[in-house]
């Protein structure tokens, strides 16, 4: 395997955190574009298509995450994950607007599972970041 090709690729358990970070976002954006009008609270400017327009921003930086290790920035990459999990915690801005009580128990599945993900994808992206950090000023590590 070429140096290019390696640093292009995350390990296989990091790929299963960031796919799974992405279906529970895709599943939460999409319960809300789709039911938007029983979201308690919901402003009446968010329509269906400025929820999945939101999507694509967000998914936009895990794809700019992608680009980076391609590119070899696998510092940079990371980084860009955990911001692109740290989003996923914005779904649980619906509680307030309304009540856990409120929503349906789909909707709070999908929030509390994007909120998760997000944040484990967070935590595991900069805590690899972290550890990178620490060894180049430690070599001996």
């Amino acid at each position: 395997m070429t140096r290019t090709r390696s640093a292009a690729m995350l390990p296989w358990r990091m790929s299963a955190l960031v796919a799974t970070y992405f279906l529970a976002s895709l599943a939460h954006f999409a319960h809300n574009a789709e039911f938007i009008a029983f979201y308690p609270g919901m402003p009446a400017w968010i329509t269906r298509e400025t929820v999945y327009l939101a999507w694509l921003g967000v998914t936009s930086i895990g794809v700019v995450a992608f680009a980076l290790l391609g590119f070899g920035a696998t510092t940079a990459a990371y980084l860009s994950l955990g911001v692109y999990g740290a989003l996923g915690l914005d779904g649980l801005a619906h509680y307030t607007l309304a009540l856990c009580s409120e929503h349906t128990v789909l909707a709070n599945v999908t929030i509390w599972a994007e909120a998760i993900a997000g944040f484990l994808l967070l935590v595991v992206s900069w805590s690899v970041v972290g550890r990178r950090m620490a060894r180049r000023r430690d070599p001996t590590r």
